[in-house]
């Protein structure tokens, strides 16, 4: 690893993470000349495998931090898990960090976040702060049950949060007793907490947009995200079927909230649809999962755009390259397989040769997400069988001819809410 990798004329950002999300940034940054400076723990990330100017140490490392900013032009993250007071030290020393803390702190913190938007006036579900257990009652009484239990720092991908339900036994009183358990526990653990309601929703959606320093915005088309025990496993795009006027709103409220919080670079709004409108769910400002469809589907993908962005670059138009979109992660399988990755991506190519892969070195565990795959087409159905086909293929090295689809939650049923990237 190197600290020192010699200036050229061209810009030089830094990247705080090592995973997949600098990994493909890198990637981007290579069509414009710039280099990607990333700060990884170990040299077996993603990024670090790919990137040659590579900072060892963590996010929680002021002196860490300190290195990697040396002559960047900005520093920007991969993910929010750095501390705030870092942060505000690296501003303090006039370090360009984008986005700066202050807006920042809204992707880092869900009771910040929920604060603020809520002092908006924008649609976020009924929440409070819980420091006792018996908080979650009072809150279940005024909001009903089921109570969506959330840690307000951390998570993803469904970690950090805890879906309770009145009937998870037998009567009222003992259910109270298990849920006061878990918040004991919990707090204990110092993990500070917020208690949401569990929104009944048609579907999920992401609104994603970019916008510089000098206050310039762009917004790319609404997608759909479809989850699968909290994690998400498909992005459709656009999203099917959603009114224009529906889709204006939420690039609409994604727009507000990037100009109201100062964001500099990428935000990535997660919303619910439900029958009597829009609901957000969580932020990121950084690139994010429902965004790796714009890698071949937009003329300027979001990682470009958020090396233009933190860069104070003008933006990219955002427009499709095809009528219908479709990204599926590929997850790591419960089994092994007994073909190499090779093997896999050998025969998918012979059997897709459309379909675009994406891989990001990771090592594969169940349910991890080790890859992406995007099929752009003009059909939803045919293009989203195929996606599947291909994501199921690269992740079990079996074709599941007899797919199906993931289909929404009804909107009358209240559904898992959590954290998701």
């Amino acid at each position: 690893m190197s600290t020192s990798a010699p200036r050229r004329d061209f810009p030089v950002v830094g990247m705080v993470g090592g995973g997949q999300l600098a990994r493909m940034t890198h990637q981007a940054a290579i069509g414009l000349g710039q280099s990607l400076r990333v700060l990884a723990v170990k040299p077996d990330e993603p990024a670090p495998l790919v990137a040659p100017d590579v900072v060892p140490g963590g996010a929680d490392d002021l002196g860490a931090l300190e290195a990697l900013a040396v002559g960047c032009d900005a520093v920007t993250f991969d993910h929010e898990g750095v501390p705030q007071e870092h942060l505000r030290a690296l501003v303090a020393k006039g370090v360009p960090v984008r986005p700066h803390p202050d807006a920042l702190q809204h992707a880092q913190d869900k009771l910040v976040m929920r604060r603020r938007l809520s002092a908006m006036g924008l649609p976020v579900p009924a929440f409070a702060e819980i420091t006792a257990p018996e908080q979650v009652d009072a809150f279940a009484a005024e909001h009903g049950w089921p109570v969506v239990l959330k840690a307000a720092r951390g998570g993803y991908d469904g970690r950090g949060v805890w879906f309770l339900r009145e009937a998870d036994s037998p009567d009222a009183r003992s259910a109270g007793a298990a849920h006061g358990d878990l918040v004991r526990e919990l707090l204990a653990a110092g993990t500070p907490l917020l208690a949401e309601e569990a929104v009944a929703m048609r579907r999920e959606l992401a609104a994603q947009v970019a916008r510089s320093p000098f206050g310039q915005a762009a917004a790319w088309p609404v997608v759909e995200t479809v989850q699968e025990a909290g994690q998400c496993v498909e992005v459709l795009a656009p999203a099917p079927d959603l009114a224009e006027e529906r889709a204006l709103e939420a690039q609409s409220l994604a727009l507000r909230i990037a100009q109201e919080l100062d964001v500099t670079g990428l935000l990535a709004v997660e919303l619910f649809e439900t029958d009597s409108g829009l609901v957000i769910n969580e932020l990121a400002m950084r690139p994010h999962n429902s965004g790796h469809w714009t890698i071949e589907g937009a003329r300027t993908s979001q990682f470009e755009q958020h090396l233009r962005a933190v860069l104070d670059y003008p933006l990219g138009t955002t427009t499709m390259t095809a009528p219908v979109v479709v990204m599926a992660n590929v997850l790591g399988a419960d089994t092994t397989p007994e073909m190499s990755v090779d093997e896999r991506i050998h025969h998918l190519f012979a059997r897709f040769p459309d379909v675009k892969v994406h891989l990001y070195g990771k090592g594969e565990r169940p349910l991890r997400k080790v890859g992406h795959v995007n099929v752009l087409g003009t059909d939803l159905a045919e293009t989203r069988r195929k996606a599947v086909l291909a994501a199921h293929w690269l992740s079990t090295a079996t074709w599941d001819d007899g797919w199906s689809v993931h289909e929404g939650t009804p909107a009358e049923v209240p559904t898992e809410t959590g954290a998701r990237r």
